[in-house]
């Protein structure tokens, strides 16, 4: 069986250039109907966004995904001193002082505790980022691998999920099975009262009551609605026992299950008797069943 896998998952990994610059390299991924790549890079990182997205297109099918690059470099001796700042802070302070006729000068301890005033030298120059593209690439199979392993997890969840949707529906349409003889031979006795009604006492060949109940049969009878309906079960679970890339195939069959569960309440919509009110009953299982299958689908790649 090929791996099934879901398209929720996240990864993240640490790497680093050299001493003074590390970064954290995150993935996320969420459903998508096609392959939806987004990118949260520093702004001198385009060209390795061309090299990461061709790398991720290679290894994944579908689903929205985000990649995200932080860079986080470590401060060095080197401190940069706002003295445009300091010195508008120190002259608003004595203006101050003379408009009050204060006798005191501005603390220096105090005034490098504002905001802005001290700062380590932080300008990403291309010969500090020299480096970067190469770490960042060199872990991106460890991190698709980091992802797959998440959405292999999830996926086999899914898959064990759906077994037992499948065995559900399976079990609602062999009730109906049984439940059919009954439902005919309740719209018989009906047509016979029925007829009788209608003819007031006037007796009625049972060669005519036979080729009435026989049309009234046809247009009831959902026989080869349960044999559809279980050839698609059959077929669903055996995509789910082979693997692989699953999520478009088995929305399309859900399709179909939902179409022949529709056909069916139709059919014995005038149905009356015990019977019918089950198999009404067991129509809108099955719907409620194929749609919780459905949302489980849109999760699948």
């Amino acid at each position: 069986m090929s791996t099934v896998y879901s398209m929720t998952g996240y990864a993240s990994l640490r790497g680093s250039v050299r001493e003074q610059l590390s970064f954290t390299l995150t993935i996320k991924s969420v459903n998508h109907r096609f392959l939806d790549l987004q990118f949260r890079l520093p702004s001198m990182c385009d060209g390795l966004e061309l090299q990461m997205r061709r790398t991720l297109k290679e290894k994944l099918r579908r689903g929205h995904i985000d990649v995200t690059l932080q860079l986080e470099r470590k401060a060095g001796s080197h401190m940069q001193l706002n003295v445009g700042l300091l010195e508008t802070y120190i002259r608003a302070f004595r203006e101050g002082s003379a408009l009050h006729e204060l006798k005191s000068e501005p603390d220096m301890n105090t005034l490098l505790r504002i905001p802005g005033l001290m700062t380590a030298e932080s300008s990403m120059s291309e010969e500090a980022l020299q480096g970067l593209d190469d770490a960042v690439l060199s872990l991106m199979d460890e991190l698709v691998a980091r992802l797959n392993d998440g959405r292999a997890q999830e996926g086999a969840a899914l898959v064990a999920e759906l077994q037992a949707s499948m065995s559900r529906l399976q079990a609602f349409a062999e009730e109906v099975a049984d439940l059919r003889g009954g439902v005919r031979e309740a719209l018989f006795e009906r047509l016979r009262s029925r007829l009788a009604e209608l003819t007031q006492g006037v007796p009625v060949s049972e060669e005519r009551l036979l080729a009435e109940a026989a049309v009234l049969a046809e247009k009831s009878d959902i026989e080869e609605e349960m044999v559809r309906l279980r050839t698609h079960v059959d077929h669903f679970r055996s995509l789910l026992d082979a693997g692989g890339e699953l999520g478009k195939r088995l929305d399309f069959l859900l399709q179909e299950l939902n179409r022949e569960a529709n056909t069916m309440l139709s059919k014995t919509s005038s149905a009356s008797g015990v019977n019918g009110l089950r198999i009404t009953e067991l129509g809108l299982e099955m719907k409620a069943e194929i749609e919780k299958a459905r949302e489980q689908v849109q999760n699948l790649e």
